[in-house]
């Protein structure tokens, strides 16, 4: 089994196809697909062209890809906070990167 992560706008997508399909969802979904509208910063459509263009800084993983597309930082005290737990420090440049990259999306 792979793993794959989705960002709060597919997560909404889903969510919302999944309650059309079924009429209604179990708590836990409805809960998650308010927390995604609520939280969602970029449509679904906008998700695979962020993150295929993180994935090409250099240490870049596809969970940290993801939770960049979902925050959307602006500060790099931000993009330094989504790395604080690697074991690796992103360099000024690279976070440079990240925030210009972020930037065309907003």
């Amino acid at each position: 089994m792979e793993e794959s992560y989705v960002s709060l706008a597919e997560l909404k997508v889903i969510l919302e196809k999944e309650k059309a399909v079924r009429g209604e969802l179990n708590p836990e979904q409805q809960y998650s697909l308010s927390h995604a509208a609520l939280f969602a910063r970029v449509p679904a459509d906008k998700v695979p062209a962020i993150v295929k263009e993180l994935m090409e800084i250099p240490m870049m993983s596809p969970f940290n890809a993801m939770k960049i597309a979902d925050l959307l930082p602006t500060h790099l005290d931000d993009v330094r906070a989504i790395f604080a737990k690697e074991r690796f420090s992103l360099s000024k440049e690279d976070a440079d990167k990240v925030l210009e990259i972020v930037g065309k999306y907003r």
